[in-house]
């Protein structure tokens, strides 16, 4: 059993964000797979279901990004999962906008997700990276992730918002290892993010 949890902002202020993408990914395997993660449980928005011949649960949750770790510790304890069995979804700006990555473990970069759920459960959990590229000179951090894809980058966002789900249902079906080999190569860069939109300029606490 896998608890699988896409990281993002609540609300519609932040829909369509670059810091949302992981709330993309968890729709997507939504559809996919007929599992609905509507239900309120333990701060997050949460379905459970089988990809495959593996029982899941989906989770979004709904504190702001830097505090992900109450929910996903709270989700990985009623289940009764170790890190090893919880999977990350994310944002990266260390990734070239549309790669996609899969690692176990490791630090946060600098994510505030990942910040607050290493301390709550520790690094070694899994997780699907989803680039977005490094914001252009004169940006803020996080202005640029609280910010909406531009429409070069929205002209391919679909095929990398699939991509990342194929990743996801590979670390179900497969294991780590598998998906790694599989998903751990370069791919052409895509063009994007040279002008991005703005979002809203919003608090660090909220990024």
């Amino acid at each position: 059993m896998f608890l699988v949890v896409g990281l993002g902002n609540p609300g519609r202020r932040y829909a369509d964000t670059r810091h949302n993408v992981g709330f993309q990914v968890i729709e997507t395997l939504e559809h996919r797979w007929s599992i609905q993660a509507q239900s309120k449980q333990l701060g997050a928005l949460v379905g459970s279901g089988r990809v495959g011949d593996v029982r899941a649960v989906f989770a979004r949750p709904q504190s702001f990004m830097n505090r992900s770790g109450h929910p996903v510790a709270s989700l990985a304890g009623y289940y009764k999962l170790a890190p090893e069995s919880v999977l990350v979804i994310h944002d990266d700006l260390g990734l070239d906008f549309g790669d996609v990555r899969v690692k176990m473990g490791g630090g946060h970069g600098g994510h505030n997700g990942l910040r607050d759920i290493s301390k709550h459960i520790g690094a070694e959990y899994g997780r699907v990276r989803v680039g977005v590229g490094r914001p252009p000179d004169g940006w803020d951090t996080a202005d640029y992730v609280l910010g909406r894809w531009n429409p070069n980058e929205r002209e391919t966002l679909e095929q990398i918002v699939e991509t990342a789900a194929d990743a996801v249902e590979k670390v179900l079906s497969e294991g780590l290892t598998t998906a790694m080999n599989s998903f751990n190569v370069r791919v052409r860069k895509r063009p994007g993010n040279s002008e991005p939109n703005s979002g809203a300029k919003t608090a660090l606490e909220e990024q």
